[in-house]
């Protein structure tokens, strides 16, 4: 196989977190910051939305932050670096060297061909596999290494969720096709 192998492989969302603060004012930050919401009620953390790069950043007074709704890597430093920049024009925000990382991936895959799933089922290892068609059209498939989830339809469509970076989607897109390669 050669590396076009990988052409439909689409990224959907990151998702990272970690610290960027030994503590957050998020009441302060969110009245001072266009974009920024808090509503205590609903949600324990201030919601800051980035138009460009499309990210969301839940602030918590703890100092943790959350990222999700990135689509690529670079997005990824660029939202980060925006969001800081956001808060050290912030009066009295205390930043530290942050240590965020991304913590998951959502991919998608489309492999060419339609799958037999309930031929599937007799493949994989059934400790390692969940498929009840009445309840969710997907067979779910659980890779130990690396640690990912995938879902497959019988369309051909794969979710893979899990990854902390893309080689990891890849190899499990691997796994799984060597998979689907041993039914023909």
């Amino acid at each position: 196989m050669d590396d076009d192998r990988y052409a439909s492989l689409k990224t959907e969302n990151i998702v990272a977190s970690g610290s960027i603060a030994d503590a957050l004012d998020i009441e302060y930050i969110s009245s001072q910051l266009d974009g920024c919401e808090l509503n205590k009620k609903k949600f324990p953390g201030a919601v800051l939305r980035l138009p460009n790069p499309k990210i969301v950043a839940l602030l918590f007074t703890s100092g943790k932050v959350v990222l999700t709704g990135i689509k690529s890597k670079p997005d990824f430093y660029t939202g980060l670096n925006r969001i800081l920049d956001l808060l050290k024009e912030v009066k009295g925000t205390q930043l530290t060297p942050p240590d965020v990382k991304i913590t998951n991936m959502v991919c998608s895959f489309d492999t060419g061909e339609k799958i037999n799933l309930n031929k599937m089922v007799l493949t994989f290892n059934l400790e390692n596999i969940e498929y009840e068609p009445e309840q969710f059209p997907g067979l779910v498939y659980r890779i130990a290494v690396p640690k990912l989830v995938a879902l497959l339809f019988s369309s051909g469509k794969l979710i893979l969720t899990g990854g902390k970076n893309i080689d990891d989607v890849k190899l499990g897109v691997d796994i799984i096709l060597q998979k689907i390669g041993e039914l023909r």
